[in-house]
């Protein structure tokens, strides 16, 4: 299962959850119950959904479209 980094948008906590790919985009914020949003950070990977948080430490890969 792969591990998720989460933030949520409502009061701004950051956690990490292992997440079958299913359910991925169904997690409620551990302090709040506020639906958390999926949040990437390091480095780019290719393929990653332009918009996604590229920390810009890709080297020019443009994988998300952003360099």
């Amino acid at each position: 299962m792969p591990l998720y980094d989460y933030r949520c948008p409502a009061c701004g906590h950051r956690f990490e959850l292992l997440r079958s790919i299913s359910a991925q985009d169904n997690v409620v914020c551990e302090k709040c119950g506020t639906k958390a949003e999926r949040f990437y950070q390091g480095k780019c990977a290719f393929g990653a959904p332009k918009g996604s948080g590229c920390s810009g430490n890709c080297g020019g890969c443009a994988g998300c479209g952003n360099h």
